[in-house]
């Protein structure tokens, strides 16, 4: 068996890319980050103008969207996975608050979700993946052998962001920073398009009061019971 599936789903600034990387490294296998992939269609939203006065121009990002290409190659200056769009590193800028604020406008669309779960289940296809997001062991990997959903308190969140942002030179607020957890949590758990919702088999870990390195080692307790029990199938 070349390893296992690895989903990791949960609200957004949960840590969940960062518990992602940390076992894929200490597992040694591949990281895949699908919200990079929704960060990128909302920048090409922005570049292109096809957002006006905060409506986005669905029939032209349809029209567009055979034409996005997306895809994640080494980085040797980072000596981390970056995401290019296009044939352009974004890696830097999918990550701003500009473009979390424009990912609730391309998230929803069914053909948007549609085109991505059918690249990340091209990623994922050689096994031994570890990949995060919001619909990876329902949608995207319903068949996984582990399926982490984080959570925590949006206060919590919110703070990890803010304190993420300010570390990266932006000037936030973050009475926005909390209103826009708030808001991609209600968009994520009630679009009508693959909705955010725990699996029945996901076990839970809400990381509100512990560290990263105690979140960590209790979803590695749960990779490893798996890993020993499908060794012996």
């Amino acid at each position: 068996m070349n390893g296992i599936t690895i989903a990791i789903d949960g609200y957004s600034s949960c840590g969940k890319s960062t518990l992602a990387k940390h076992l894929a490294s200490h597992l040694g296998y591949t990281y895949i980050d699908s919200g990079a992939m929704y960060r990128a269609v909302a920048l090409y939203v922005m570049e292109n103008g096809l957002v006006h006065n905060g409506l986005l121009d669905r029939p032209k990002l349809l029209q567009a969207l055979e034409g996005i290409e997306i895809r994640f190659e080494h980085d040797p200056m980072t000596d981390k996975s970056a995401t290019y769009l296009n044939g352009r590193n974004v890696e830097e800028e999918i990550r701003s608050m500009e473009v979390s604020q424009h990912v609730t406008l391309v998230s929803p669309i069914p053909e948007v979700r549609a085109k991505l779960v059918k690249l990340q289940q091209a990623f994922g296809r050689e096994r031994g993946v570890v990949m995060d997001g919001r619909d990876i062991g329902t949608v995207v990997f319903p068949d996984a052998e582990v399926k982490l959903f984080m959570t925590a308190r949006p206060e919590v969140r919110a703070q990890r962001r803010y304190h993420e942002l300010c570390e990266k030179g932006l000037d936030v607020e973050f009475s926005t920073v909390l209103e826009n957890i708030h808001q991609r949590d209600l968009d994520d758990t009630t679009r009508a398009a693959d909705p955010l919702i725990q699996a029945p088999d996901a076990v839970e870990i809400d990381n509100s009061d512990i560290t990263a390195e105690q979140q960590f080692v209790r979803a590695l307790d749960v990779v490893l019971e798996v890993l020993a029990r499908v060794g012996q199938e």
